[in-house]
């Protein structure tokens, strides 16, 4: 079997590469966990939320990884109360969006695995900033 380096990517992931993508992708939140609070914490998922708000009475989902059948789910809810974040986003990580707030990967891509952690940090700060808590 050959690698893929270029072209459409194989339509599922293989267990290896669920598991490599699902530790990377857990490792860009899980930096943040001081600040937030973990929600979920298991092999096949990892989930944060926001502390308390104030402004909102309630605490808000920040990001969350998710292994699926067929890709690695990254969700990270700051892109979707702003959507401006996403103007200097690579169209190569826009390629991966699914919805308005969902990143979906097969294989290990560290390029936009920098890009996230980037997006993920600038997310909590336009939080923190805009007094969400």
């Amino acid at each position: 079997m050959s690698a893929r380096t270029h072209g459409t990517p194989p339509v599922r992931a293989t267990a290896e590469q669920s598991a490599e993508v699902f530790a990377a992708l857990r490792a860009i939140l899980s930096v943040h966990a001081t600040e937030l609070k973990v929600t979920a914490d298991s092999p096949k998922g990892y989930s944060l939320n926001t502390p308390y708000s104030d402004r909102w009475k309630k605490e808000l989902f920040f990001g969350a990884v998710q292994v699926t059948k067929n890709y690695v789910s990254f969700h990270l809810f700051p892109v979707y109360m702003y959507p401006d974040l996403l103007e200097r986003a690579t169209p190569e990580l826009k390629a991966r969006m699914q919805g308005k707030s969902c990143f979906s990967f097969r294989a290990p891509d560290a390029p936009l695995f920098a890009e996230l952690a980037a997006l993920a940090e600038t997310g909590l700060a336009r939080m923190k900033a805009d007094g969400v808590f």
